[in-house]
């Protein structure tokens, strides 16, 4: 796993997006495909986000990209469909004519990466019996807190 970092936090963060245009409508083809890729770099760029993987069907687009989580996944695809939409509805006017808006309020988002779940509930779970001797002193302050 490849960690990132900004000033003050180290991260592994990726995400799995999918959003659609307005009604699935099928016009995420050729050039409009091309630019919309295009688009997605400079905004991800811009943010210091990475893109792992994308790709584009006719009635949605995949990512998988890497975001710092003090700038959040939902503020990269609303910056993204934000920008892709004006961008996009103004380089081609078929889209204007087409859709009023270009795409869809909605959108999929999923983590991806890490260890599996079992393994992390594990891992918290045997935190109150660390061999580490300030790690167990902590635990048990805090566990007498709870009580």
């Amino acid at each position: 796993m490849e960690y990132r970092s900004n000033r003050n936090v180290v991260f592994a963060c990726q995400y799995h997006v999918i959003f659609c245009p307005k009604y699935r409508r099928k016009v995420l083809v050729g050039e409009v495909s091309d630019r919309l890729k295009v688009i997605a770099r400079d905004v991800a760029s811009e943010n210091d986000v990475e893109i792992i993987e994308m790709e584009t069907d006719r009635d949605h687009i995949h990512l998988l990209v890497s975001v710092d989580p003090q700038w959040g996944i939902a503020r990269f695809v609303k910056t993204l469909k934000g920008r892709s939409s004006r961008m996009l509805r103004a380089e081609f006017p078929s889209l204007r004519s087409k859709l009023p808006t270009l795409w869809s309020n909605s959108y999929f988002v999923s983590t991806v990466g890490g260890a599996p779940l079992a393994m992390v509930k594990q891992y918290i779970e045997n935190q109150p019996t660390s061999e580490r001797p300030k790690e167990r002193e902590k635990w048990a302050r805090y566990l007498e807190g709870l009580r």
